[in-house]
């Protein structure tokens, strides 16, 4: 009997191993919300060739679009993207990810200029959406959020935050990429940080609101992250870092971020109970989070003259590797808070991905920068040039795929199809 038991509990074992690398794989293969999966710009799957020539990443299709600085989204069969159409409408798109044909475009009335410097290069949609398997998300720039079915297009709900909220049209638009956790969907909307029902719409809670208009249209995106012992949200408001209950809305801690005009636009990032982040025309700090009798305090523990931008940074092995508001990559120490070098300039804007101790970064010039995460000095693998236009909107990989969103175009390359003989 007891051999019997054995021998089953083997088996299952050895089903729930086969089940685990079943969806590891499955996972690698789906680029589903701003900066991946795990949120965080890491790529699993298999290993980036150590130079980007042709004959290594190979370029299998390109298709034409109307502009955007959304980020591309990758499921197992298509490509979903977004784009302003004759500065009137928005428009969602999901092309067949083998051959760029279109497989359906849904379209909604939604466009507004946004102000100062923010304009000089279009007013057109900017989150980057997200992806459950059956649904997409898409962030309008009016404050508005669409809930299409994947397969069809067909619009299934949507949520207008001016007109359900009674608040302000945000000053620079949906900025912030709408995230996706569970059942729920959380986005900085409405002046506000919003929790919804990913199935309906439905508003769930509301909390961090701000009065409305210039100040209150977040750039900075959420993330989900277990820190000080507890799961929680985190959230980078125009002004401030917090933590929030992703189950009622309370926030758990706060701390100001100083900046310049508000422009806290990284995604924060974390390295055990801390997390890092950087503002325009400021500097970087790392913030630590303590709880104590059910409290939690955050507090400064460095900072470094290191001003960030728009650029999000990944952690690898105890470092942050930036790209900074002078335009120089950076890597900082987030042990100490020493900077370790800093790059000769390259573009206004890079997007970065990480896999093991490599950086795939995509910068604004349309150039693909390859880089190896050395903490002792910049080293730059290779370079190519990918786009003849600009290139803001974040660069996504999916398996062996790595899918480009040019202002105006979106394109797919394969690490593999290009080594084949």
């Amino acid at each position: 009997m007891l051999t019997r038991l054995l021998n089953v509990s083997r088996i299952l074992l050895i089903v729930l191993v086969c089940q685990a690398s079943l969806f590891a794989q499955a996972e690698s293969t789906v680029w589903n919300q701003w900066r991946g999966p795990q949120r965080d710009g890491t790529v699993q799957g298999p290993t980036w060739p150590a130079t980007l020539g042709e004959k290594e990443l190979q370029q299998v299709w390109r298709v034409e679009l109307p502009p955007s600085y959304s980020g591309p989204i990758v499921s197992d069969t298509a490509v979903f993207v977004t784009g302003t159409e004759n500065a009137e409408s928005e428009v969602a798109y999901a092309l067949d990810r083998k051959t760029g044909e279109l497989l359906w475009k849904t379209q909604w009335e939604g466009a507004m200029t946004v102000p100062f410097f923010a304009a000089a290069n279009g007013s057109w949609i900017r989150a980057t959406p997200a992806f459950d398997g059956e649904s997409l998300f898409v962030a309008g720039i009016r404050d508005v959020l669409v809930s299409l079915n994947a397969k069809t297009g067909e619009e299934q709900w949507r949520v207008d935050f001016v007109e359900q909220l009674k608040t302000p049209l945000p000053s620079f638009g949906f900025a912030s990429s709408p995230l996706l956790d569970g059942q729920h969907l959380y986005v900085q909307a409405g002046a506000s940080f919003i929790k919804l029902d990913k199935s309906t719409g439905e508003i769930v809670w509301r909390t961090l609101v701000e009065p409305g208009g210039m100040m209150s249209s977040a750039f900075s995106s959420p993330m989900v992250a277990t820190v000080a012992g507890k799961r929680q949200l985190l959230v980078q408001t125009r002004q401030k870092l917090a933590g929030v209950d992703p189950e009622n809305g309370d926030v758990l801690w706060e701390h100001d971020v100083p900046s310049f005009r508000g422009m806290n636009i990284q995604t924060p990032v974390t390295f055990g109970d801390s997390i890092f982040t950087s503002s325009y025309k400021n500097k970087s700090w790392l913030y630590e989070v303590t709880q104590a009798d059910g409290k939690f305090i955050c507090t400064e523990k460095w900072e470094n003259n290191a001003a960030g931008y728009m650029s999000t940074p990944v952690v690898i092995d105890g470092h942050v590797y930036m790209h900074l508001q002078n335009q120089r990559f950076a890597c900082i120490d987030l042990t100490t808070g020493e900077r370790k070098w800093t790059s000769k300039p390259f573009g206004k804007y890079c997007s970065l991905v990480a896999q093991k101790d490599r950086i795939l970064a995509l910068d604004e010039r349309g150039s693909l920068l390859l880089l190896k995460a050395n903490p002792e000095e910049f080293e730059l693998l290779d370079e190519r040039k990918v786009s003849d236009d600009e290139a803001w909107a974040h660069v996504a990989v999916s398996g062996e795929d790595v899918v480009i969103r040019e202002l105006n175009a979106v394109s797919l390359f394969n690490w593999a199809a290009g080594g084949e003989e």
